[in-house]
């Protein structure tokens, strides 16, 4: 066996006693360990404070009595504060350093039943972080007539050998990362070990969390998971602060992100707090970070790192103690190159940074999003949508299939489930719905890709009843009637390019005419669907 060495605390009210024969019938935890007859001391480290030498001295003769094979190693560790966690961890912690620890060819168990709270917290933790190599050492009294020996027992936080605290960690970390996941049964493999991650270091660490991937990937929605995710677990206890940086330009920007006092500029009437203020305690997103100038991402990047900034007018300081969540859509390394973002901010917010893939790159996980989304719809408006079978296959085969470039993602995706329940009365999509939905989706990606071109919203030209009452057949055509009008400089150009086949067959008409009668079909006027304004 391996010789053992035991690291512990003086117990300045355990270990002290009363120095005639009747203290070996008193449990002293230090005594006890050298007593046990199935555990060999070869060294014991015995810490303690400058004020507890006399019975230091004391407790150290009495192990060279009952064990005089054992070595005491004694370490005096003088604490101002033996409640300061800070103080305490640090000292202890220089002290793991230096000692030298031989995990080889020695055996080591950490003692924790003496000392302060603060200092069986601390010896704790530096073991669970290997800095003390050892097993956790617990030792207590017998019950009944009092005796010095008492019992002891090892702890190993080698969690994996513990079966059942192992599995039910295991099921915890599961819960957390479902709960980011909004619950949605997820199947991209690399999209399933991203939120793994996230969920691990979202509750290890307060360190910034960077966000990238495109627009609609559902950055902003994950970012207030992860916040709630750290509330339950009474990690924060302030707000989650969402703020889109490209809504920011120019002053305004400052003011808004650091505050400003009464009078700083012309308009500030009143004293304002700043969204990093708001924070205070909680979360700050800040979306589209790549979107600041450089003069606030150098406030930001202070405010990080040392909890302070400087509200726009203010001679004095100001803290807030917030976690950082970034997003953006940007490749901040181009950005970095071409110096529109500061390479120190970069440096900082790239601890932790996940990319999340978009839609089109996760179709495997389309189908659970699509329930996801109709149980949205049905929150939201209180009226609850399904698919008949025929239908749902119909828009899966499309949804998933390479045609679908799903240029929003799932913004797309919650947008069209909308429309497919919106459009449905009777509480089923059917067939007729969805290939009016996929005739839409084409249509819009189709003028995405155009330069220029726009989707048109009927819902700004129409009253909601006469929207309500159209087939969606009439929708189709009266959106492509009316993008035909915005390209063309002219109600007779529009007549043309739309009845170019009719008109040839034809020996005269009036194209403009025939336009200007489509439109007053639904009260509608040139000048009307061509003002996008």
């Amino acid at each position: 066996m391996k010789p053992l060495t035991v690291i512990g605390f003086l117990g300045s009210t355990l270990d002290a006693a009363n120095w005639g024969p009747e203290r070996w019938n008193k449990w002293r935890p230090t005594i006890s360990i050298c007593m046990q007859e199935d555990l060999r001391v070869d060294r014991f480290v015995l810490i303690h404070g400058k004020s507890h030498q006399r019975l230091a001295d004391k407790v150290i003769g009495d192990i060279e009595d009952i064990s005089p094979e054992t070595e005491v190693d004694e370490r005096v560790l003088g604490f101002d504060d033996p409640w300061d966690f800070e103080e305490v961890y640090s000292k202890l912690l220089d002290f793991a350093r230096s000692y030298p620890f031989d995990p080889e060819n020695n055996s080591y168990l950490i003692h924790i039943t003496t000392g302060t709270h603060v200092v069986q917290i601390c010896m704790f933790l530096l073991t669970e972080a290997r800095f003390l190599p050892g097993k956790l050492l617990q030792t207590q009294p017998r019950r009944g007539a009092p005796q010095p020996i008492g019992t002891w027992a090892a702890i190993d936080l080698d969690l994996s050998r513990y079966d059942s605290i192992a599995t039910r960690f295991a099921e915890t970390s599961a819960e957390s990362a479902s709960f980011l996941k909004s619950g949605i049964e997820t199947r991209n493999v690399a999209f399933n070990r991203i939120i793994d991650e996230i969920e691990q270091v979202a509750m290890r660490s307060r360190a910034p969390i960077l966000l990238m991937g495109p627009t609609g990937a559902g950055k902003s929605q994950l970012a207030r998971k992860i916040y709630e995710l750290k509330k339950l677990r009474h990690q924060v206890k302030g707000s989650f602060v969402e703020v889109n940086c490209a809504t920011l330009k120019g002053d305004s920007a400052m003011s808004a992100l650091f505050g400003h006092k009464k009078g700083a500029f012309t308009g500030a009437a009143s004293e304002r707090a700043g969204l990093l203020k708001s924070a205070d305690t909680g979360v700050l997103f800040l979306d589209e970070i790549g979107e600041l100038g450089l003069d606030e991402q150098a406030m930001i990047l202070r405010a990080i790192e040392e909890g302070r900034f400087l509200p726009v007018g203010a001679d004095r300081e100001t803290t807030s103690d917030f976690q950082l969540i970034a997003g953006t859509n940007r490749n901040l390394v181009a950005e970095v190159a071409e110096g529109r973002f500061r390479d120190d901010l970069f440096a900082r917010l790239n601890l932790w940074t996940f990319a999340l893939p978009g839609l089109a790159e996760r179709r495997e996980d389309i189908a659970p999003n699509l329930e996801y989304e109709l149980e949205r719809y049905a929150e939201r408006e209180g009226d609850r949508v399904t698919f008949n079978a025929e239908a749902r296959a119909a828009y899966l085969k499309f949804a998933e299939g390479p045609d679908a470039n799903w240029a929003g993602n799932f913004r797309d995706l919650a947008a069209s489930v909308t429309r497919m329940a919106t459009l449905s009365p009777s509480g089923r999509i059917d067939r007729k719905a969805v290939n009016f939905e996929l005739a839409r989706l084409q249509s819009l990606w189709a003028g995405e890709t155009s330069i220029g071109q726009k989707f048109v919203d009927l819902s700004q030209l129409l009253e909601s009843k006469a929207l309500n009452q159209l087939d969606p057949f009439d929708q189709v055509q009266l959106e492509f009637v009316i993008e035909t009008c915005r390209k063309s400089r002219s109600l007779s150009e529009a007549g043309r390019s739309l009845f170019a086949c009719s008109r040839a067959m034809k020996k005269s008409t009036n194209d403009a005419d025939r336009l200007r009668k489509y439109l007053a079909k639904f009260d509608l006027i040139w000048d009307q669907v061509t003002d996008e304004d």
